[in-house]
């Protein structure tokens, strides 16, 4: 990142580019990810409406090439009569996927089951903090996530039950000075401040 912010030390824009790289890759450090994130500034992608940064996903495991890839956009919608909204979209190579899956056996027995544990989302030092407490517990064989943005609890609460989550976790201001995560059994009601350990005990019997 170094090298960026030279080379683009008088563009704003550029530097506010590498700002929000810098954002996404410090995030990714804290999952501890299994998966390999790179950089690449030479990376071009077929399509011809891109504007900004484009992502590829590739398997390591199958050589099969990307099984998902996008970018941003800005005036993509222009060609439908809306000019001026830009956005950002992946697509997903569903195909790829399920011969990417096939060949590794990775398809669960249970398609239908919920997930473990979903975080409540209060702000970035609660998301920074829960991060990778998330490693942890998938190393654990708990699927869980965080929500993505500090949306009101009820619209949290009501997308936890929608993805038939057994648990949803809390942590706000208080949590993090006791190191405690405050959980809600989604089937009974019950709520209780644990440990990290202990909720994991129960997540896992559950």
């Amino acid at each position: 990142m170094g090298v960026l912010k030279t080379v683009l030390a008088d563009s704003p824009v550029g530097l506010k580019g590498v700002e929000e790289l810098e954002f996404i890759l410090n995030r990714v450090a804290l999952l501890n990810l299994v998966n390999s994130v790179e950089l690449d500034l030479t990376l071009a992608r077929g399509l011809s409406y891109y504007t900004g940064a484009i992502i590829e996903v590739e398997s390591l495991d199958v050589e099969i090439g990307s099984i998902t890839g996008g970018g941003r956009y800005d005036n993509l919608t222009g060609i439908f009569g809306l000019p001026d909204v830009s956005g950002v979209g992946i697509s997903f190579g569903a195909e790829r996927i399920y011969d990417v899956l096939n060949q590794l056996n990775l398809f669960p027995e249970d398609l239908s089951q919920g997930v473990d544990v979903v975080f409540v989302n209060f702000g970035e030092k609660e998301e920074t903090h829960i991060l990778p407490i998330l490693t942890q517990l998938r190393n654990k064989g708990v699927s869980c996530e965080i929500y993505p943005d500090t949306a009101k609890m009820k619209k949290q609460m009501t997308y936890a039950n929608n993805v038939k989550a057994h648990f949803v976790a809390i942590i706000g201001e208080n949590e993090m000075v006791d190191n405690k995560i405050t959980l809600k059994n989604m089937i009974t009601g019950e709520q209780q401040t644990v440990s990290l350990e202990e909720m994991t005990g129960l997540v896992v019997k559950k």
